[in-house]
């Protein structure tokens, strides 16, 4: 059996076909098609049905096996938590800390941009 890891679907293909010992020819006779037909689902950049790659995999002793996983998240969800995790007043200060910080560090930038022109 092949270990999971993320194959290209042309790659699973041609991977399967040599540990079943076959020939693209071989294979072909197999599903009932032409070794060009293999070689064109082998081909790099290949990108056959999920029906395709099922029919084929199974004529060479394989089985196809699909996962979801959920992605990762862009945000800091660790952050998110340890906020909810605040009274809401103490959100408020937080978030009133952050804005005077901000204010501060644009009333700074404009002050030293203003002296360079």
């Amino acid at each position: 059996m092949i270990p999971w890891v993320a194959i290209p679907p042309w790659q699973l293909l041609i991977d399967a076909r040599r540990d079943a010992g076959l020939t693209q020819s071989a294979l072909a006779s197999r599903l009932g098609t032409s070794q060009a037909a293999i070689a064109r689902l082998e081909r790099t950049g290949s990108n056959p049905t999920v029906t395709t790659l099922e029919r084929t995999l199974a004529a060479t002793g394989h089985r196809l096996e699909l996962a979801a996983s959920p992605g990762r998240s862009s945000v800091d969800e660790t952050l998110i938590a340890e906020n909810l995790r605040l009274t809401p007043a103490a959100r408020l200060r937080t978030f009133q800390r952050s804005r005077d910080s901000v204010a501060g560090i644009a009333g700074r930038a404009r002050r030293r941009g203003g002296r360079r022109r």
